[in-house]
């Protein structure tokens, strides 16, 4: 069996910026349009899932991400639920309803809280953020110091950011050493 590693990220309180790894996450991709899927997935899930560009929903114990009109992530903290990959997988892919993929190896995610978040990130991004931080849940793909990130607006002053794995620690040095000039 692969042995995965987590980067080395520690946490990091600089300037009431505080930048840290949430390693137990599951990170699951489903892409889908048909009914069959709506409804398998909102059984599964107990959630109904974004339609809205840049938005979220969230229950007790899933978070989903609207990636595109037919795609998104849904992210939780492993220890909750172990099987709902393969409940997912066996209702909605190998009946051909949809697809499912885990993509927890592939992303890593930072979690970022304090006043000046959205500062830091802007200050290496093109993404607008003015409306952003005031609609607690929403999420945007984009790029923060040229890699691309997903960012879901957990609450008040706290983001997850998912970076691709092979990207997680330049970002995490650079989120680190950005904090410095705010």
């Amino acid at each position: 069996m692969l042995e995965i590693s987590y980067p080395k990220i520690q946490k990091n309180n600089k300037n009431d910026i505080l930048i840290s790894l949430s390693e137990v996450t599951t990170k699951i991709n489903i892409r889908g349009k048909n009914k069959e899927f709506f409804t398998k997935v909102g059984k599964i899930l107990s959630i109904i899932l974004p339609s809205e560009a840049n938005t979220s929903s969230s229950n007790d114990n899933y978070d989903v991400l609207w990636l595109s009109p037919d795609e998104w992530m849904v992210y939780f903290d492993e220890n909750k639920n172990i099987n709902i990959f393969k409940n997912l997988y066996k209702d909605i892919s190998s009946l051909n309803f949809g697809s499912i993929t885990d993509v927890s190896s592939q992303f890593i995610c930072i979690n970022i809280k304090g006043e000046n978040i959205f500062d830091l990130l802007s200050s290496s991004s093109p993404f607008n953020f003015e409306k952003f931080k005031e609609n607690v849940g929403s999420s945007t793909q984009t790029l923060v110091n040229h890699i691309d990130v997903i960012i879901h607006h957990k609450s008040k002053n706290n983001i997850n950011l998912f970076v691709r794995r092979s990207f997680s620690e330049h970002l995490y040095d650079w989120l680190v050493d950005s904090t410095n000039f705010i």
